[in-house]
């Protein structure tokens, strides 16, 4: 493997321009700084590119990766840098491949239930467009908004949603990927069944551009279930709010999602959005439970079996929630970044059964790391969000090592209660070290087997998840 890539030269530029145009490669120092980093706010992660390609087409994108395997140049796919494991960070400098120019929805089959997506379309476009048609695309991440179907796809992004419809792999049939060599291929097929080969659609999904660079998604649509109701269930304390959703589960209420937050990430949340909400001064958390269905009385007898439950584990309070929730819900982070723009969002994930193990032991672990931390989770699936905030403004590398000292800590907990480090948010560059160590040998010898066989230069988006050398 590659350990030492080239710089890129003047002859690379000149070449990279009769790619794409003249008006789609930027080297100047302005493009080259807002790419140094993605939603990371330390600083000392950020790394610049030496150019940045914007290409068109599949076409282009494999063009430019097979200059890069030429001149031996390392480059990093980016589709909106809505990521925060620092995976879209060109950490070998060299060339950043931003795909926001690929941006249509190439068709649209509401009858068959599928469209045919270019890396860039937005998420919540293609939601909406699937809503005009009373369907649903049920990949759901809070950042829905701004980020974009490719990255979601390549960092196998969760979300609200994923309790009843799973993460972003579950909703894609195939795809259409430049290898790290420059060949194009089309992976998976819109089947429901398939034992042809290997799931090669499933092994790009979740890879964070190390095998390859995703041009188009073909996704799966659903009915979109025309009743709904979203409760929040009020509880004075984190054990009572943990050990709802098994309950809510095994009572076949068929949740779509079980979200939680704790009175911290409540109150600076209200008061970033300048909206009080009910029981937030009183010290309480909040879980937020959306069902959808088909029929109403079905929908009415849930809504009535989910308040008993929630009762019968020492909710205080049941309400229906109105939009102000799920604004609530999707802005913590910005509310976050308000208070630290190096704040560090966790995302490790563990057996329902295993919440209320894990997350008792935080205080002990924030005391201990003298650390300020705010919790939401996606506790229908065990994905718990930890976000400490640096709100004693320590220098970026000073808070560099007090997150590592806390990770080597948190993170062998997470695995001896059968969890992993990241449930959606995926490795990157940012936790390379601490996935090499909780990881087994065998696994960590699959993994660079399988990037050293598609990627024998290294230069697709190397030094995340693995480090070749």
């Amino acid at each position: 493997m590659a350990t030492k890539f080239n710089p890129v030269t003047p002859e690379l530029v000149d070449e990279l321009r009769k790619v794409v145009g003249d008006k789609y490669v930027k080297t100047d120092d302005d493009y080259l700084t807002a790419y140094q980093t993605d939603e990371e706010g330390n600083s000392y992660y950020f790394h610049k590119p030496e150019v940045v390609v914007f290409p068109g087409t599949t076409e282009e994108v494999a063009e430019i990766v097979k200059l890069a395997n030429k001149y031996l140049v390392p480059l990093t796919p980016r589709s909106a840098g809505s990521g925060v494991a620092c995976g879209a960070i060109p950490v070998y400098h060299g060339i950043v491949v931003e795909l926001e120019r690929m941006n249509k929805i190439l068709k649209f089959d509401a009858d068959n239930m599928y469209a045919v997506c270019q890396t860039g379309v937005l998420t919540g476009q293609l939601q909406e467009e699937a809503r005009k048609h009373n369907l649903l695309y049920a990949g759901d991440p809070s950042s829905a908004e701004s980020c974009q179907i490719g990255g979601n796809v390549a960092n196998n992004a969760g979300g609200n949603k994923a309790v009843k419809y799973g993460t972003t792999r579950h909703q894609v049939y195939s795809l259409k990927v430049v290898t790290p060599t420059g060949d194009i291929v089309t992976l998976g097929a819109r089947l429901q069944k398939c034992s042809t080969g290997l799931c090669l659609e499933q092994l790009l999904a979740g890879s964070e551009g190390t095998l390859g660079i995703i041009t188009e998604v073909t996704v799966r649509l659903r009915p979109l279930p025309p009743y709904n109701f979203n409760m929040v269930c009020v509880f004075k304390t984190d054990e009572e709010a943990f050990a709802l959703p098994n309950k809510i589960l095994k009572a076949g209420i068929d949740p779509t999602s079980i979200e939680f937050m704790d009175n911290e990430a409540l109150k600076i949340t209200c008061k970033f959005l300048d909206m009080p909400m009910p029981h937030v001064d009183e010290g309480c958390d909040y879980v937020i439970v959306t069902v959808e269905t088909f029929n109403e009385d079905e929908l009415d007898r849930k809504m009535e079996t989910l308040c008993d439950l929630a009762e019968a584990n020492g909710s205080i309070d049941e309400f229906e929630a109105d939009k102000r929730i799920w604004k609530l819900r999707k802005q913590f982070a910005e509310a976050a970044r308000n208070l630290d723009k190096m704040f560090q969002t966790e995302d490790f994930v563990v057996p329902l059964d295993k919440i209320a193990d894990i997350t008792k032991q935080i205080p002990e672990l924030r005391e201990r790391y003298d650390l300020y931390c705010v919790t939401v989770a996606h506790i229908g699936d065990g994905n718990i969000h930890v976000l400490p905030l640096n709100v004693k403004k320590l220098s970026p590398e000073e808070w560099f090592e007090k997150i590592k000292a806390f990770h080597r800590d948190l993170f062998p907990r997470v695995y001896a209660l059968g969890g992993k480090m990241s449930g959606e948010h995926g490795i990157g560059y940012k936790k390379l070290e601490e996935f090499a160590k909780c990881t087994p040998e065998g696994e960590l010898k699959m993994i660079k087997a399988i990037k050293k066989a598609l990627d024998p230069n290294n230069i697709m988006n190397p030094g995340k998840i693995v480090d070749m050398d």
